[in-house]
């Protein structure tokens, strides 16, 4: 059915492709693959298919008020590795759609992407770095029914790999300006209700709910250089799953909650949230509970920490802990913490402006685990508000961007951290907490005709865990089209003295680039916005190309 679907939307679109004048025809390429080589100094035995790349193909045609599309995706021989199993030797259309637009009214058929407010509640999204693309299969309805007053329904199941999630998701959401329904001018003020909910099949279960919803509701005032904005979220009682498996029949509900409040003028920025979640894992398959994968999540829950550039400031970072357990190995209930910002720009002219200016990030976060009691034989626990539960991390960090003439550049960076990594990675509390001093120094050297070069520079310093690391980082720009760089990231302070190097360049053309690198991968957490997989080590080339049309 998938084949005969795709060879019917590729006629489709080639038949409008003579119709351009009626239409926008639109898409891309990407390309993603590694061959793997032993590397006896890292411990990394090749797998059986060296050779593995991730592919995808998106095409879309517009005219007028519809829009069709579909994402063909292949991993042959396998997926890359990191990624979920479920894609292995996957060679098939992934997703396709059928949209209706006009003024007032949105439709989407198939498979589509969606958030409801910020996304604690629900978010769909799609980022082949991580692995994830956990869209909807259903239908996306989005009305808006005044100039003030939206809504969104939305009814499917989530995609895992090829297939879907054994729930079926449904949620409605509402947002409404308070400020143009009542005509205020000096305050901006939105607010937001949303519901959402699985259905899943109990399989004879009678202590397990068939529907498990969540229900939510938002706040947010803009008042001249100020804002403040709120999110609550309850969830109705569950089951906790661990490693596939029911840890009991007992249900628990979950909480979530986050506030943000700002001020923003010009030269100034100050930014805090705070964020607490008890018990707050949500996936359309219960089943799919703590997956290292990020498989089937219908929620956003990023970590709120500064996402950081630099190989070293890279090693140690923090995965949101939002997950019930109450075993004799591991008890935790979920975490709260907050982050902190603050930008600055000093003033051209001024003795720390200089002639072309200073800018000054400082950021704080720190984030603990609940406070809680527990009752290990009767799975019971009881946590507090905030109280002083185990410390999972803290980071304080300061950033300074000075532009020293036309030609030169830099960036200066300290980071303070302390993480217990064992929680972080999926062990245990204070299992191995680890305190870590970064340094990095980064300099641009502009040339003439878009020529330019880069040097960084980076230092860790840590008693614990795989001690001292030094890493070092030269890119050199030909042209705004061609671009070269040799890096190395050495852990002199380990017992094995381990040098992670890496030499490579990319050349783009039009709407096209290609990238290609050789190198060794160091292994553990990668993070983009928030959201973390697990990388092995590894070693090999690795190819990119993208093309978009």
């Amino acid at each position: 059915m998938k084949k005969l679907l795709f060879g019917a939307i590729v006629l489709f679109n080639t038949c409008l492709i003579n119709a351009q004048e009626n239409g926008n025809f639109y898409g891309g390429l990407e390309s993603n693959s590694q061959w793997y080589q032993t590397d006896e100094g890292i411990n990394f035995i090749a797998p059986e298919d060296q050779f593995r790349a991730n592919n995808y193909v998106t095409l879309n045609y517009n005219l007028g008020k519809f829009t069709a599309g579909l994402q063909y995706e292949s991993y042959l021989p396998s997926a890359l590795l990191g990624y979920a199993p479920v894609y292995d030797g996957g060679n098939d259309v992934a997703t396709y759609y059928l949209n209706y637009k006009d003024n007032s009214l949105d439709i989407t058929g198939g498979y589509f992407y969606e958030q409801f407010g910020s996304g604690l509640i629900l978010r769909s999204w799609e980022d082949r770095q991580l692995g994830i693309n956990n869209a909807f299969k259903g239908v996306n309805i989005k009305f808006k029914a005044t100039e003030y007053l939206d809504f969104k329904a939305v009814f499917g199941r989530q995609r895992n790999g090829f297939e879907e999630s054994s729930g079926t998701i449904q949620g409605l959401d509402a947002d409404l300006s308070v400020s143009n329904a009542l005509n205020i001018d000096n305050v901006d003020i939105q607010m937001g209700l949303s519901y959402v909910a699985r259905n899943q099949d109990t399989e004879g279960n009678q202590a397990l709910p068939s529907t498990v919803g969540a229900y939510g509701g938002r706040l947010d005032l803009i008042f001249n250089d100020f804002y403040v904005g709120a999110e609550a979220i309850l969830k109705d009682p569950d089951a906790i799953v661990i490693e596939g498996q029911l840890a009991s029949n007992k249900l628990y509900d979950g909480t979530a909650l986050l506030v943000n409040a700002g001020y923003a003028t010009k030269g100034l920025g100050i930014n805090a949230s705070f964020r607490r979640l008890e018990n707050f894992s949500f996936y359309s398959d219960r089943f799919a509970e703590g997956n290292i994968y990020n498989q089937e999540v219908i929620n956003y829950v990023p970590a709120l920490t500064k996402q950081q550039d630099y190989m070293l400031t890279n090693i140690y970072v923090y995965n949101a802990q939002s997950r019930l357990i109450i075993e004799t190995y591991d008890q935790r209930a979920g975490e709260v913490g907050a982050q902190f910002d603050l930008y600055y720009s000093f003033k051209k002219g001024t003795s720390l402006g200089g002639k072309y200016g200073t800018k000054l990030a400082f950021n704080f976060s720190y984030w603990g685990g609940l406070d809680a009691e527990y009752n290990i034989e009767n799975k019971w626990y009881e946590a507090k508000f905030i109280g002083s539960g185990p410390q999972l991390f803290r980071d304080v960090n300061l950033e300074i961007k000075k532009t020293w003439s036309k030609k030169w550049s830099s960036v200066f960076t300290y980071q303070n951290v302390l993480i217990d990594k064992g929680v972080v990675q999926g062990g245990s509390f204070g299992k191995n907490t680890i305190y870590a001093n970064i340094g990095v120094i980064e300099a641009t050297r502009k040339f003439n005709k878009g020529k330019s070069a880069r040097f960084v520079a980076q230092h860790l310093w840590t008693d614990q865990d795989r001690k001292n690391w030094v890493a070092g980082v030269f890119e050199y720009n030909f042209s705004s089209k061609l671009a070269l760089y040799v890096a190395d990231n050495w852990n002199y302070g380990g017992l094995d003295e381990i040098h992670y190097y890496s030499v490579g360049g990319s050349y783009s053309k039009g709407n096209a680039r290609l990238g290609l690198n050789y190198g060794r991968q160091r292994g553990g957490l990668i993070c983009i916005g928030g959201v973390c997989r697990f990388v092995p080590e590894n070693t090999g080339l690795s190819a990119n190309l993208t093309i978009t049309f």
